[in-house]
């Protein structure tokens, strides 16, 4: 079976709208990089302490993120954004891991929709860097599922909830 370069509805994807669909995951890596800062910090409760551990090491991950992203926007020859996501803040613990669960779901919808436009394109090492970061993510979903109580979403659905 042939992998369609179509996304979604849309023509088929071109170098230069992949470059502009990597730059708003920039944009969600930068807005996770500040969550996690912020919500690792003021994180509060004994039941909280250890995924408060966790959201400072996903901030670690997040910015690694950040900086394989930048260079393969470069590569494509577009600048990286600068620019990052609004971060929701709350003083409710539940809610801060709620947001980042949520945010987390979106990243991982979006990155396995990456690896099938960069297949489509060609771009198999582009592919690669961008199944590593999804790899990190998929451990970020499942920490904060757990953190929750919760099951770890079903995202083989590439549709948005």
């Amino acid at each position: 079976m042939a992998i369609s370069p179509k996304v979604s509805s849309e023509l088929p994807i071109s170098r230069d709208r992949l470059a502009e669909l990597l730059n708003e995951d920039l944009s969600r890596e930068y807005q996770a990089i500040i969550a996690y800062v912020v919500y690792s910090q003021v994180i509060k409760g004994a039941e909280y302490m250890s995924i408060a551990a966790q959201l400072e090491a996903h901030a670690h991950d997040e910015l690694k993120h950040a900086l394989i992203l930048s260079r393969q926007i470069d590569y494509l020859g577009k600048v990286p954004t600068v620019v990052p996501k609004p971060v929701k803040t709350s003083e409710v613990a539940r809610e801060l891991l709620r947001y980042d669960l949520d945010n987390e779901n979106e990243t991982v919808r979006n990155y396995r929709e990456r690896v099938r436009q960069c297949e489509a394109l060609g771009e198999f090492a582009l592919a690669e860097q961008v199944r590593q970061i999804l790899v990190d993510e998929q451990d970020h979903q499942i920490d904060l599922a757990t953190a929750l109580g919760e099951e770890v979403p079903d995202m083989s659905n590439p549709v948005k909830k």
